[in-house]
């Protein structure tokens, strides 16, 4: 008789058996993984509660709301998010001044010289429009340095008009006209006047007292650009120094 069969068949059986015992003793499973727990939601941004800014109807106009001068919703959140595009603090979609002078530049960047106030010379020349509070640098008809805003002299004490010439360049330069008053990156160009970066607030305490200020930022930019020698050109009228 065969003994391999029956061995071979008792062997399962204790096999089988084992199995059973083990998983008699063995702590239940979960039916599934546990799903995560969800992560607690990003806090929802505040609302865009700013009012009306003096500057609503141009920056409703510029960003292609309804130009009526009422904030609304819809606009102050247009405002906020320009003001982020630009970098403005804070952006908190009320239309003043400093995103309405920003406005301006961006508006002016597809072609700062359309109505040829700046004379198209085949050297650098500095830009400097008094009306629209606006720089830039063209090479011919080729801007290379796109239009920034700036602040230019208060009323008596206004930033001279005409042809001038960065004589001097002084890149960690303090007032000795005017106590604590830094002048960063400053290029002279007319008898003490410059240009040259303002730390904080551009626009405080209305205009400059002949230079023309940029952010520190732009005024380093700037810096890197020019050098000694190079033309600068200013004209028109600063809003609210007029005669």
């Amino acid at each position: 008789m065969s003994t391999g069969c029956a061995a071979g068949a008792i062997g399962r059986a204790a096999v089988t058996a084992a199995i059973l015992t083990a998983a008699a003793l063995a702590p239940p499973q979960a039916a599934a993984v546990a799903a995560p727990s969800p992560s607690p939601s990003a806090p929802a941004e505040a609302a865009c509660t700013a009012g009306t800014g003096p500057y609503q109807r141009e920056l409703e106009r510029h960003l292609r709301r309804t130009a009526d001068g009422t904030q609304d919703t819809g606009d102050c959140e247009a405002i906020r998010t320009f003001q982020r595009a630009n970098a403005i603090r804070p952006a908190d979609g009320y239309a003043g001044l400093v995103t309405f002078r920003t406005m301006v530049a961006v508006a002016a960047r597809a072609n700062p010289n359309a109505a040829g106030d700046c004379p198209v010379r085949s050297h650098r020349v500095t830009c400097v429009d008094l009306e629209r509070q606006i720089l830039w640098v063209q090479r011919g008809r080729t801007v290379v340095f796109p239009p920034v805003p700036v602040r230019t002299g208060r009323d008596e004490e206004e930033t001279r008009p005409g042809w001038h010439e960065v004589y001097w360049r002084s890149e960690d330069h303090v007032s000795t006209l005017y106590p604590d008053s830094p002048m960063p990156y400053a290029q002279f160009f007319d008898e003490g006047q410059a240009l040259h970066g303002r730390p904080g607030n551009l626009y405080a305490h209305g205009g400059s007292a002949g230079c023309v200020n940029l952010t520190v930022p732009d005024a380093r930019r700037l810096w890197d650009l020019l050098t000694e020698g190079d033309a600068v050109y200013v004209w028109g009228t600063k809003p609210g120094t007029e005669d």
